[in-house]
């Protein structure tokens, strides 16, 4: 029962790191979090990189109500690790 409980959690883990990888391959890269944790800093003090607005889409900028944390790690995800 033990052996089923790990092997599940390493398909999970697997998994987990699966489909992050594909969605953003550089994020295994550390001059990619160097640039995520100089834009959070940066957001943090109001000055927002040039990089990081391109990435955002007309969509997001649009339905500004909508800034939950997920959509704001998203769009900073998206301008580093792609």
């Amino acid at each position: 029962m033990r052996f089923l409980n790990i092997k599940s959690f390493l398909f999970l883990f697997f998994g987990i790191f699966a489909g992050l990888y594909l969605s953003w391959p550089g994020i295994l890269i550390l001059n990619n979090w160097k640039c995520f944790n100089k834009i959070i800093q940066n957001s943090a003090e109001d000055k927002i990189s040039l990089k990081a607005l391109l990435e955002v889409s007309p969509n997001y900028l649009i339905k500004r109500k909508n800034k939950n944390m997920n959509s704001k790690i998203r769009v900073v995800a998206d301008a580093c690790f792609r």
